[in-house]
């Protein structure tokens, strides 16, 4: 486990409802390759917080990665629906882009 991913887990341990941890924890598990964990943690974030549209982005990446292009598929319009809630055009058009390049 890094040193980075030490910390982020203490931080949370303090603030566990903490949505940039939350965040910063799937993208660590993401670069460690530990998809299931990533997985996990992005999830975590969506429910804390339905609005935050990266994690919706984020977890995409990480199932496309896996192969499930279904699943990533029905992440990403998920994400594309919280962006048009919360009004955010530029998490909306990136993730619109990276469903257009899923095919």
């Amino acid at each position: 486990m890094s040193e980075r991913m030490k910390a982020l887990e203490k931080m949370l341990e303090k603030e566990p409802g903490d949505l940039f941890l939350l965040y910063a924890i799937a993208l660590e598990h993401k670069k460690a390759g530990d998809n299931a964990r990533a997985i996990e943690f992005l999830d975590r974030t969506i429910a804390a917080d339905g609005g935050y549209c990266y994690a919706y982005y984020q977890k995409g990446q990480v199932l496309e990665s896996m192969g499930d292009a279904g699943a990533a598929r029905e992440t990403y319009q998920a994400g594309i629906a919280a962006a048009q809630r919360k009004g955010d055009a530029h998490a909306q058009s990136e993730i619109e882009n990276a469903l257009a390049m899923l095919g």
